[in-house]
């Protein structure tokens, strides 16, 4: 059987609301059922809005780091606060972008989107994005009684590569990562190093599915997907290396 996506039209929504129960009110009104193996992909910025994670820019009180990082990088004070705020850590950046690390995620201005909310708000990276995923894996089994897999995706640009492309900053119910050392190649050499980003690639044919723009389409259902489904919790950990070892980090570093 092929792999199929559906990405799944849905009412925009203002303010906090149920995730589980707006996802399963709309999967109705689609006349689209969940089934067995099947893979959830919801967008992280979705989630966000339904946590109430938005903020109001003309509530944000700049610091002096803040006004440093604004000043070096051309960005406004109140945004360099909040990226201040959501980060771990901060790399550099240039003109309009700080790269920094949030909860294990390399991105641009820690991950925090203005597109998709009125004008003078921000919208932030979830609370707690692999117990949300948890979560929604368990009411889908105590409702429906149907194991399922939950990716939460989000938009990223890779290096060098024009465009933005998806990323799975959380999931569950399913194995992220597919070790593949020892297996051979097609000339039968071992494979010493690879690991098949499931998860990733899962949340990028479904992030092109659901769209960037106006679609309205936050969640998606990934269909004969092959991915192992688990009812291990995840750890957030499996889907991460650190910066030490990330060969982009390393590689600027040891270009200094």
């Amino acid at each position: 059987m092929s792999l199929t996506v559906s990405a799944i039209s849905s009412e925009r929504k203002e303010g906090s609301f149920d995730l589980f129960e707006e996802i399963v009110k709309t999967l109705d009104k689609n006349k689209f059922r969940v089934e067995n193996g099947d893979i959830l992909v919801v967008s992280s910025k979705y989630i966000s809005n339904s946590q109430g994670r938005l903020v109001d820019m003309k509530n944000v009180q700049a610091s002096k780091d803040s006004s440093a990082i604004s000043n070096k990088f051309q960005i406004k004070p109140q945004i360099a606060e909040v990226i201040l705020r959501e980060s771990d850590v901060v790399f550099g950046g240039i003109s309009g972008f700080v790269i920094t690390s949030s909860d294990n995620i390399l991105a641009p201005n820690a991950g925090i989107d203005k597109s998709n909310t009125k004008k003078g708000r921000l919208i932030l990276y979830p609370d707690d994005s692999y117990l949300i995923a948890e979560q929604l894996r368990r009411k889908f089994f105590l409702k429906f009684f149907v194991n399922v897999g939950i990716i939460i995706v989000d938009s990223r640009l890779m290096p060098s590569r024009v465009g933005t492309t998806g990323v799975a900053i959380a999931c569950a119910g399913m194995e992220p990562i597919k070790d593949m050392r020892a297996q051979k190649d097609l000339n039968g050499n071992p494979l010493k190093v690879t690991f098949q980003a499931v998860a990733d690639n899962l949340a990028s044919i479904a992030n092109h599915k659901m769209g960037e723009g106006s679609e309205s389409k936050p969640f998606a259902i990934v269909r004969n997907s092959g991915a192992k489904l688990t009812n291990r919790k995840i750890n957030p950990n499996e889907m991460a290396i650190s910066h030490d070892l990330c060969v982009y980090v390393r590689g600027l570093k040891n270009s200094n």
